[in-house]
């Protein structure tokens, strides 16, 4: 099997993904989307090869890995995103789908799955307008996350709960042209669940204790082992296959003793999974991978 990382080189989980592939025999350059050059009408297969030595494995790769998809402009975004499609019009397996990681990403999209399948959700309202905004702040109960459309690990998230700077922060993302993504805050205990999936099953899970109500890895929360329930692990399963994704994280929050969907990961970290419980999911995603290549 030829396999193809996109990705970030030298990245930690570029790194692990190719040391779990050489294991098995495989060698898998990394190329950064940002280097591919399409020729739309002509062999597919050859109209995503840039100019380096490596970039022109891809029109020869069995299987391609998607570990970024850089941000910039709706216009690099989406063709970033067309690329992958692509790929996978060309015959090629993409790891997670294209549709997957669009709808992991877009949490607008992602929630309305998760609610249309009757997964529990927190409560979210979505708008374009500063005083719709407002509206949105006090119907949620005065207390509330502002989470960015489009964003990871936590970053750009902020909980308000003065109706004052709820204004003052509704106010400077207009400045910037964004939208207005607003979720309930619901009492965790600064924690929540990772549950990892791979082809179908739930391979390991942890708590993620974290310092402040935000449980990302990347802010400095702490994963502790976890094993899940029955219901928990169901409704991870469920989650992943909504989104179409062969491998995610779903974190699952705990709140008054029930349990929300909080976000389904499609390109998912896992090197704190790892450090918690000491298994390798990028091992795991790559035998699965194999033994689905035949």
């Amino acid at each position: 099997m030829k396999a193809v990382i996109l990705g970030k080189n030298g990245g930690k989980h570029t790194v692990m993904l190719q040391e779990a592939l050489a294991a098995r025999g495989v060698k898998a350059p990394c190329l950064p989307m940002t280097r591919i050059t399409a020729r739309p009408g002509q062999d597919p297969l050859a109209t995503l090869a840039g100019q380096g030595t490596d970039d022109r494995r891809l029109a020869d790769a069995d299987v391609v890995f998607v570990r970024c998809v850089p941000g910039g402009s709706l216009e690099q975004v989406i063709y970033r995103l067309d690329i992958l499609h692509t790929l996978v019009l060309a015959g090629k397996r993409v790891v997670n789908p294209p549709v997957a990681i669009e709808r992991g990403a877009d949490k607008y999209l992602s929630f309305g799955l998760l609610a249309k399948a009757g997964l529990p959700v927190p409560k979210t309202i979505v708008t374009e307008r500063v005083d719709e905004a407002m509206v949105a702040f006090h119907e949620l109960g005065g207390d509330v996350v502002v989470k960015p459309l489009f964003g990871a690990e936590g970053r750009g998230m902020t909980r308000v709960q003065d109706p004052d700077v709820a204004y003052r922060v509704f106010k400077a993302l207009e400045l910037g042209g964004y939208i207005y993504y607003l979720q309930e805050f619901l009492e965790h205990q600064n924690e929540d669940i990772r549950l990892f999936v791979v082809g179908g099953e739930v391979i390991a899970a942890m708590r993620r204790q974290g310092t402040t109500w935000k449980t990302n890895i990347s802010v400095g929360a702490k994963g502790v082992a976890l094993t899940p329930d029955r219901e928990m692990t169901d409704m991870a399963l469920r989650a992943a296959s909504v989104i179409g994704a062969e491998y995610a994280g779903v974190d699952i929050m705990v709140t008054n003793g029930e349990y929300r969907v909080i976000e389904v990961n499609s390109i998912p970290a896992w090197a704190g999974l790892k450090a918690a419980t000491g298994v390798d999911a990028g091992a795991a995603l790559v035998e699965y991978v194999l033994e689905g290549s035949g």
